[in-house]
């Protein structure tokens, strides 16, 4: 009888169709993407998708047997001149290393991919007719066929930025810090911009967008300020975990699509901020 059992994909055919949908030329130039370390034969079987290789994370992927962590944040963006097991990334290295599990990284080339990380965010928000928001520079790798930072579309029904402030916190994961916003409550809100991750540099961009409101993370006092001050669009601002948690679940959808692995995705949420209160409350 022959024996028909697919062989599982292994660590270099994995990294070969992620860097095809997410080239690392696309990658900022200061940004670190693609294979981190890892056995380029090693079979891969069960894959954990994540949004910063942590050590919570990596437990994790070790508590479900996982051979492969595809991550969003590089764990080694800044050059460092040990690896040493009494350093931060040094035991995770370490740790992963001795677990076999390999580390990817699709980082800022995930950002502008098309689908990529605001799409999942977008579409977590139920937007239409949706354009990036800050499209590739026309000549540079990532230039064309819809790809670019952020991401603008409609609705599916205007709603005033106090509702929207509502039906953010709902579709997003929850988060100790939740969702804030800027702006007058009653404004309504039709074409929303939204951009996964850090994105106070793209607000005047929000506004030549003609966007109602702008949805990132990470926005700081001043520039918010300033922003609203020239009648700016409204502002939402949401932890920088949650903006990007929902391209886990596309991007694990996609290898399973790809290949014949269990692609897991991670819940664990790893923003910083664990406590909130509101004064006088």
């Amino acid at each position: 009888m022959t024996d028909t059992a697919v062989a599982p994909p292994t660590v270099r055919d994995v990294v070969a169709a992620l860097d095809a949908r997410y080239p690392r030329a696309w990658a900022e130039q200061w940004d670190r993407v693609g294979l981190v370390l890892g056995e380029f034969e090693t079979p891969v079987t069960r894959v954990l998708c994540v949004v910063d290789c942590v050590p919570e994370t990596v437990e994790e992927a070790v508590a479900e047997g996982a051979s492969l962590i595809v991550a969003h944040h590089p764990l080694l963006l800044k050059g460092v001149s040990s690896v040493a097991p009494d350093t931060y990334k040094g035991r995770i290295v370490h740790r992963l290393i001795k677990a076999d599990i390999a580390l990817y990284v699709a980082h800022t080339n995930a950002d502008v991919a098309n689908p990529g990380v605001s799409d999942a965010l977008a579409a977590r928000l139920d937007l239409i007719d949706t354009q990036p928001l800050v499209p590739a520079t026309p000549g540079s790798p990532a230039a064309g066929e819809g790809r670019g930072v952020g991401r603008v579309g409609d609705l599916a029904a205007p709603m005033p930025l106090a509702e929207l402030t509502r039906f953010v916190a709902a579709r997003l994961p929850p988060t100790a810090a939740g969702v804030r916003a800027a702006g007058d409550p009653a404004r309504p809100i039709r074409t929303l911009a939204v951009c996964g991750g850090a994105g106070d540099s793209f607000l005047r961009d929000a506004g030549r967008a003609g966007a109602d409101a702008y949805l990132c993370a990470d926005l700081r006092h001043h520039p918010a300020s300033e922003h609203l001050a020239a009648d700016g669009p409204a502002l939402l601002d949401v932890a920088h975990w949650a903006s990007e948690r929902p391209w886990l679940d596309e991007v694990a959808g996609w290898l399973r699509a790809q290949f014949p692995v269990t692609a897991l995705v991670s819940d664990l949420d790893t923003d910083p901020w664990t406590v909130h209160a509101v004064s006088g409350k």
